[in-house]
């Protein structure tokens, strides 16, 4: 009966059957209630948006996953408190799903929260939810991300470096300044760019130096920031 079920929940796919597709949702197949959510969420009808909330208690974390995933594609405000929820979810990937899920609807509701989960016990959550702060924007994700930047964990320092790029706040000067000296080239990328997306003469002396770094990208990456702070001014 599984097989039969999955079959038919891939005719489903293929048909865009959207209320064959929620009724999927509900099916005692785990890989069918999978199916279903990825599916739902690459449609992004709205009528989905309460069963795939619902779908974010079943008893299984990557049917879980794959509804958070799927709510951040439909981008519906209704989902912001129970993805907030979801960041408390004792998997990681569920937790990482509905951090990013929280960025795409961009609702300020989430800001606090995401702020909170940059320091979740696994690394993929905090660079997931620098991500979403970065979609969001606000002043006030601003100085946790610069915290993040001395995370211990690379995901995290890089995340936030990629997020402060998106931000453009000048209060995040000087800390990636000092980023460009982390020991992870993929950091130091990141902050270089940052800096020349915030364009502030200050990081002018440290992006010199950072044109002799031994890693190329890096290298490409600050000579890309000093070209921006130049055409800026």
């Amino acid at each position: 009966m599984g097989i039969v079920d999955m079959f038919k929940a891939y005719k489903l796919e293929e048909k865009k059957d959207v209320d064959g597709l929620i009724k999927a949702l509900n099916n005692r197949n785990k890989y069918v209630r999978w199916i279903g959510a990825e599916t739902l969420g690459e449609i992004g009808d709205k009528r989905a948006v309460e069963p795939l909330i619902r779908a974010l208690k079943d008893e299984h974390e990557f049917v879980r996953w794959k509804a958070a995933e799927a709510l951040g594609e439909i981008k519906d405000e209704r989902a912001v408190e129970p993805l907030i929820q979801a960041l408390k979810d004792e998997d990681w990937s569920v937790r990482k799903s509905a951090a990013l899920a929280l960025g795409k609807i961009r609702d300020k509701r989430a800001v606090k929260p995401l702020i909170q989960v940059l320091n979740d016990e696994h690394d993929y959550v905090g660079w997931g939810a620098a991500q979403a702060l970065r979609w969001i924007g606000g002043e006030r994700a601003v100085e946790p991300l610069i915290q993040a930047l001395k995370d211990e964990r690379l995901l995290v320092r890089w995340g936030a470096a990629i997020a402060l790029r998106g931000i453009r706040d000048e209060r995040a000067v000087e800390p990636l300044i000092l980023a460009l000296k982390d020991e992870d080239w993929q950091v130091q990328k990141s902050a270089a760019e940052a800096l020349g997306e915030i364009e502030d003469e200050r990081a002018t002396e440290s992006l010199i130096q950072a044109l002799k770094d031994e890693d190329r990208y890096v290298r490409e990456a600050a000579r890309g920031a000093l070209e921006k702070i130049k055409k800026s001014f």
